[in-house]
């Protein structure tokens, strides 16, 4: 069985013009505003509601959300199980790979003379290096991409997208990532995704019938 990229891109078009909307959006964005100038808008807003819910939304994107998730999958089909535990493992693994290479500062470093000017949510650890891209970006939208691709009705796209969003802006609200981060690491989630969903999923073990049963049966 042969997947190709145009067709899941076909087949996932609602998703992909969204996306393609907001990178959009985040180019206009980028190509008006400084770093500095996008990074202390988000952060001078902020509540008490805000703080208590966005380090939740963050574990959206947390590796072990997503290992815990698969293992839970693995109880109903073990052919999503794998999609999504070697999404993630390839998608995580190369953000670590261009963290390690660029070395970026995190916003509490290269803000390190400012720091009483920004807001912080108390009691959370807040990072400091390898800020580029975010791994929770990456982790949450190469996530959204795959379940979009596996649910039969597509306008699930659009809550899959937005939590994707949320994920991403949470970053930056919690101070751990700039908005160059989040923005790319939504990009190279989606595009790592997309080929890596193409090739696994295309082959002929995966479409067996006792690959599309789990533990449960």
């Amino acid at each position: 069985m042969k997947i190709r990229i145009k067709d899941i891109l076909q087949y996932n078009r609602l998703f992909f013009i969204l996306y393609l909307i907001l990178l959009s959006a985040c180019l206009i964005i980028k190509l008006t505003y400084s770093k500095d100038t996008i990074y202390f808008a988000v952060n001078g807003r902020y509540s008490a509601w805000a703080d208590q819910i966005f380090p939740y939304v963050t574990d959206l994107g947390n590796g072990w959300t997503l290992i815990i998730l698969s293992a839970i999958m693995i109880l109903f089909s073990y052919r999503v199980a794998l999609l999504l535990a070697t999404t993630f493992g390839v998608t995580s693994i190369s953000a670590q790979i261009i963290k390690h290479i660029v070395k970026a500062p995190r916003p509490k470093l290269y803000f390190n003379s400012h720091l009483n000017h920004i807001h912080f949510v108390k009691g959370l650890y807040i990072d400091m290096f390898d800020s580029f891209p975010s791994g929770h970006t990456v982790t949450a939208f190469s996530t959204a991409l795959l379940f979009a691709y596996l649910i039969k009705n597509k306008i699930w796209s659009i809550p899959l997208l937005f939590t994707a969003v949320l994920v991403g802006y949470s970053r930056m609200y919690l101070s751990e990532h700039f908005f160059e981060d989040v923005a790319a690491g939504s990009l190279i989630g989606v595009l790592i995704a997309l080929f890596w969903i193409g090739w696994l999923d295309g082959k002929i073990f995966l479409h067996q019938p006792k690959w599309n049963r789990g533990l449960l049966g």
